[in-house]
């Protein structure tokens, strides 16, 4: 009897656990309410390349969901570098539109790696978001000439804006 009990108990906890987690699974899908749909459509249809969400940023930045047609996206780095991990972990932060945290993660690439040229051309796109285009510019020049060969850099339309090309 008493094996039993411990049974029905156990069985209890686990069903009860179960349950909290399908809920918190269900609230956590990462699919957008119908209001949260709205909010997104109106900064991304506005936004121009080169220009913040919502104007300038500070803090954190606002999420979206999506990358709008034509925005340049953040580069993934070698596995060989040793800034890969800040590179990787900054690349996410980005793509979240993050890019304040991107840019300290890309910097901590860069301590890594400073021949990383992903992580100089990823922290000129979080520079140009935040409207600091001096500096990004010095990092665009910088990720082009670490990777003259690698087309994903120097054929990139932003970069090419920046450095006049």
């Amino acid at each position: 009897m008493k094996f039993l009990k411990q049974s029905l108990f156990s069985l209890g906890i686990l069903g009860t656990a179960f349950l909290f987690l399908t809920v918190v699974a269900a609230c956590d899908s990462g699919k957008p309410t119908e209001e949260a749909k709205k909010e997104d459509k109106a900064p991304a249809e506005s936004m121009k390349e080169g220009e913040p969400a919502g104007g300038k940023v500070k803090g954190e930045a606002k999420k979206e969901m999506a990358m709008p047609a034509g925005e340049a996206k953040a580069l993934m780095a070698p596995a060989s570098s040793a800034g890969r991990m800040q590179n990787d972990e900054g690349v996410g932060h980005y793509e979240q539109k993050h890019w304040d945290v991107a840019e300290g993660h890309f910097r901590k690439a860069i301590k890594g790696d400073g021949k990383l040229a992903e992580a100089h051309y990823n922290l000129a796109l979080s520079l140009d978001k935040m409207g600091k285009h001096e500096e990004a510019t010095t990092h665009f020049k910088k990720a082009a000439e670490l990777a003259p060969k690698n087309p994903k850099i120097v054929d990139s339309p932003i970069l090419k804006k920046h450095i006049g090309t």
